[in-house]
């Protein structure tokens, strides 16, 4: 089984080369057969450079699209590089290397998408705006998917290579939810596990916050 790590990374250089040494050690103590990839959304600092070193194969935008056109990158990428599974984590280290072993286990138990729930598991800290939206969002989910959703907007999530091969992700904004609807209406089995989400050292340069977020994601 080929496991390719997908990280998203936009000016992420205080925390790409650790995050990429600790999913390294966690990949090699399970003696798992893989590669990470690293997708630089146009970041303007040494991302890039850093993400190489450590050892991850790197693909650089020319500039900045966001996390949509991002992630659409990452799947084709990675199923090129051969992946029947594909693990996808931030960069900001909120989400622990070492859990990727607890989502991969429910992919051979036979789910085809597994979501780390942040809501199931324990938050480190979250601001309520943030909270409150993911949540609201996340309801929004379970009803049109007709299954309960807790996390909706988790950025930690493994799914396998047929998933991403059949639901290609069209929204702009909207991917993290389209692809759990699309696969659920698709008849793929999904499951949530519970994760720990850690503090952010430092502001996330990937999404303000989530209200702008959704207000994106419908008027477009």
């Amino acid at each position: 089984m080929k496991i390719i790590v997908t990280i998203p990374a936009y000016n992420e250089e205080r925390t790409i080369g650790g995050l990429i040494r600790e999913i390294k050690k966690v990949m090699s103590v399970y003696r798992y057969n893989y590669n990470i990839l690293v997708v630089d959304d146009g970041s303007r600092d040494e991302t890039a450079k850093i993400a190489k070193k450590a050892g991850a194969v790197v693909y650089s935008h020319p500039k900045n699209y966001g996390l949509a056109e991002t992630f659409r990158t990452e799947m084709e990428k990675a199923l090129r590089m051969g992946a029947d599974v594909i693990v996808h984590i931030d960069a900001d280290f909120q989400y622990l290397p070492k859990e990727i072993p607890k989502l991969i286990e429910e992919i051979k138990k036979g789910y085809d998408l597994v979501l780390g729930s942040r809501f199931k598991g324990k938050i480190e800290e979250m601001p309520l705006v943030k909270r409150l939206g993911n949540k609201a969002f996340s309801k929004v989910v379970s009803q049109i998917a007709g299954l309960e959703i807790s996390d909706a907007q988790t950025g930690f999530r493994v799914f396998t290579r047929e998933l991403a091969q059949k639901l290609v992700i069209r929204s702009d904004h909207t991917y993290t939810q389209e692809q759990i609807i699309r696969a659920v209406k698709n008849k793929f089995r999904v499951k949530e596990v519970p994760i720990y989400f850690a503090k952010r050292k430092d502001k996330s340069r990937l999404i303000v916050n989530t209200f702008s977020y959704a207000l994106r994601a419908w008027v477009s």
